[in-house]
């Protein structure tokens, strides 16, 4: 079986001492969840959620990084510098990077290649506008992000990357995508990674879902053959949400 990742992205939401207050909360609902369970706070709480859940089972991440080392990028954060705070993961190509600040698959593979060579796992977000869903090109949106951002990424590498499939229709909206809809667009990128790399790449690989999963449709999301977790906005705000949704299966 895939090793599910339930994880919760903060976005801009949270002050340092909140974001630790927080993750303290949700230390002990988590601590018995039998698949892995990450938070990912803004760059300025990192430091204190590290702390905060220190000795616990929770995997810290970033929402984003640079795709350079270091240099003058006035503003940007360096993977070196999430690497040394202790960061484990990262966020990578989510859809607000994508639409609102212009990121490119391009720039979003830089990235990708970058994080795994400084032994940082990378979270790669694809997903369809909702027009594109509505022109039938869900698929193929999907198929390009995929392929685009895993550009140079060798099968080996591949094991420390993580899917996450977010219909940007469905970020925040309260809308959801049905899970058999869902699966369906899980199914399909499983499928695009076996042409890309091998049967046994797609199998293994982790395909979380990122459309506003809550405690109210977790079950049924995840009951589903292709969906291996999710990455999880709003309803990670607050602990007893999140710690539900860490123990879905319970």
């Amino acid at each position: 079986m895939r090793n599910y990742l339930i994880a919760g992205n903060w976005k801009m939401n949270k002050t340092p001492s909140e974001a630790a207050a927080l993750a303290k909360e949700i230390v002990p609902m988590v601590k018995d969840a039998d698949y892995r369970v990450m938070v990912a706070p803004s760059f300025v709480c990192i430091p204190a959620v590290i702390d905060a859940v220190k000795g616990s089972n929770i995997i810290v991440a970033a929402q984003n990084m640079a795709n350079t080392e270091a240099g003058a990028f006035t503003g940007e954060t360096s993977v070196l510098m999430l690497k040394d705070l202790g960061v484990e993961m990262v966020i990578l190509g989510h859809s607000e990077r994508r639409h609102i600040y212009g990121e490119t698959n391009e720039i979003i593979n830089e990235k990708v290649k970058l994080a795994l060579a400084n032994g940082i796992t990378p979270v790669l977000c694809i997903g369809e506008l909702l027009e594109e869903r509505e022109a039938g090109k869900a698929e193929a949106v999907c198929y390009e992000q995929l392929e685009k951002g895993l550009a140079g990424v060798s099968e080996a590498d591949l094991d420390n990357v993580v899917i996450a499939y977010e219909p940007v229709w469905a970020i925040g909206t309260g809308k959801t995508a049905t899970p058999d809809d869902a699966d369906a667009i899980h199914a399909a990128c499983r499928k695009k990674i076996a042409e890309l790399y091998s049967d046994a790449a797609a199998e293994k690989i982790v395909i979380q879902y990122g459309g506003s999963m809550n405690p109210g449709n977790v079950k049924n999301l995840m009951a589903m053959e292709n969906i291996d977790g999710g990455l999880i906005g709003g309803a990670s705000l607050k602990a007893d949400s999140f710690g539900e949704l860490a123990n879905f299966n319970k």
